[in-house]
């Protein structure tokens, strides 16, 4: 099958550093091919990857200081591919609504990965006004949002299976990993780790957007005794930090459409405390792979119990529901029913 896919630009394919989505597309793109499939990734051009690379812009937009206007190269980029649509048997699309004036036309099977929130009203018109794409969500509780909206299907993320490896917690700490914001809630992972008397290490990003809630509400945290900041880390230094915690702290207070931390955390053999919200039943076995807990006195407690889980089954169950293979298939499955069905449409020229 020819297959193009769609990235957003804001990083490299995969990320350099922190990233979700263009993590996910790399591991799928990769995958894909790996299954024998003519796969075309269209991405910025520091990307690397298995498939065909479309270059649209240099580099990263997040990285390159000489951007003002991001919207700009994705348009340019949905042109692209709505123009060469001809030479795919299907294009998936990671980019979200910006593709859709374009891509509803395309007289070829395309279908759409929502990977972020959905919890926006100004949301639900896009959806009523493209009915004709057909969506795929990242977890079931993503749809909350948009239960009218035409999803095909759900596929969990999943990593390559050899990416990072198992540790034995042998750190003396807890970890957070992520990106340092409100609803990420960075300053509820410090307060569990001191009400359990556990040393935290943190590994993040800050974002522009959230540097003054860094400055104001966070930094001051930082001074404590039990609290390490290390900043952004890469991909290689995952196992190392994640399979030395003892656990990871995913405090979150938003409805989390995925969480990719959680199933890194997994592929780690460390559990995951994860607050209930949005995909969170989904990905955590509770008693398993960690404990779900509703509020902080919970979540410390929870820490108390980490001696009753066994982190041999925790990489276990890594590799029996997220790895990358099994994402691919999941996705080849929903391609396959696309491609079976597709009508003639009106083509962009």
């Amino acid at each position: 099958m020819k297959i193009a896919l769609v990235s957003p630009l804001y990083e490299a394919v995969p990320p350099k550093l922190y990233g979700g989505t263009e993590r996910v597309v790399s591991n799928l793109a990769d995958e894909l091919v790996a299954l024998g499939h003519d796969v075309t990734l269209f991405a910025s051009g520091d990307s690397v990857t298995k498939a065909k690379l479309e270059a649209i812009w240099p580099r990263a937009l997040r990285l390159d200081d000489t951007i003002r206007d991001p919207i700009a190269p994705h348009v340019a980029m949905v042109e692209i591919v709505a123009r060469r649509a001809r030479e795919f048997d299907l294009i998936h699309l990671h980019c979200d609504h910006i593709a859709y004036p374009l891509m509803s036309r395309c007289n070829v099977p395309v279908v759409s990965t929502l990977h972020g929130r959905l919890d926006m009203a100004e949301l639900v018109p896009i959806y009523q006004l493209y009915p004709n794409i057909p969506l795929v969500s990242i977890s079931d509780a993503q749809r909350i949002f948009l239960p009218d909206a035409n999803f095909v299907g759900t596929v969990l993320h999943g990593l390559p299976r050899d990416l990072l490896t198992a540790g034995n917690g042998d750190g003396d700490y807890v970890a957070f990993l992520g990106r340092i914001s409100p609803e990420k809630c960075p300053d509820a992972a410090i307060r569990i780790a001191a009400a359990a008397g556990m040393k935290i290490k943190m590994a993040a990003k800050v974002d522009k957007a959230d540097r003054d809630y860094f400055a104001t509400q966070i930094a001051p945290l930082l001074e404590q005794p039990h609290v390490e900041f290390i900043g952004e880390i890469n991909e290689h230094e995952k196992s190392d930090f994640l399979g030395k915690a003892a656990a990871l702290i995913f405090a979150i207070d938003w409805p989390e459409p995925f969480g990719l931390t959680m199933i890194e955390s997994i592929a780690c053999g460390t559990p995951v405390i994860a607050r209930r919200r949005g995909s969170v039943p989904e990905v955590i076995d509770d008693g398993v792979t960690g404990y779900i807990i509703d509020d902080e006195a919970q979540a410390a407690a929870a820490l108390k119990r980490l001696h009753r889980l066994d982190r041999h089954r925790i990489r276990q169950v890594f590799e029996e529901r997220f790895t990358a293979r099994r994402m691919a298939l999941d996705y080849l499955e929903i391609y396959r029913q696309l491609t079976a069905r597709a009508q003639p449409r009106l083509r962009v020229t």
